[in-house]
């Protein structure tokens, strides 16, 4: 089975217009018929489905922002790209070995390909069938600290949260007080300023 073949069979999707999966495989290095066109329009289709997708899930813009972009990132998709064996049937250059930007950047190309051929619907149904949801935007810091502290004996701290914004955009600051030492974190959501503290506090405590 050639590139093409293989490639609808991994991605759940055949090609009306072949060349159109061709050109989204295809990297700089190997010809000037590439896919970087592709990439930067699958990029935009991407951040478009994903953003439909969690719009739901967060309490805040700063939030859904940084879900989106760690979603949609290159260490998001590599993955992605690597069990679909879009890594390993990308037309490169002879000496085209090293470029890692290149597999993420494959997948970007092969939605925008997959829209151009057929519609909205036939992307969105690429993306939500492969793309890892369960990434998430920042490390548990509050589930790290509790652990810490219930290892040690330790109470969980209590989380001192102030709305310090205005009427048009919100603001919040968290403080934890912990070993006599105050911890903050600031950010645009409760949930996103909780995290930051517990960073914060989780740093001190390493350190001791």
């Amino acid at each position: 089975m050639n590139n093409i073949g293989q490639c609808e069979a991994a991605i759940n999707y055949v090609f009306k217009d072949k060349q159109l999966l061709r050109r989204a495989l295809t990297v700089a290095s190997a010809s000037e018929d590439n896919n970087q066109l592709l990439e930067f329009f699958g990029d935009a289709i991407l951040e478009f489905i994903v953003s439909e997708r969690i719009f739901s899930e967060e309490d805040s813009e700063g939030e859904l922002t940084e879900r989106r972009k760690a979603l949609v990132s290159d260490a998001a998709l590599t993955p992605v790209s690597e069990r679909l064996g879009l890594d390993k049937l990308l037309i490169r250059g002879k000496m085209d070995v090293n470029n890692k930007k290149a597999v993420p950047s494959a997948y970007e190309a092969v939605t925008a390909a997959i829209y151009l051929d057929g519609g909205l619907q036939a992307a969105k149904n690429f993306v939500l069938s492969t793309l890892d949801f369960s990434v998430s935007a920042t490390e548990n810091y509050k589930g790290k600290l509790q652990e810490k502290l219930q290892g040690n004996g330790q109470a969980v701290p209590e989380y001192i949260r102030t709305d310090i914004g205005n009427a048009q955009k919100h603001r919040f600051e968290v403080k934890i007080i912990l070993c006599g030492q105050t911890f903050r974190g600031e950010a645009d959501s409760v949930k996103q300023a909780e995290q930051l503290a517990a960073k914060d506090a989780l740093k001190y405590l390493e350190k001791e």
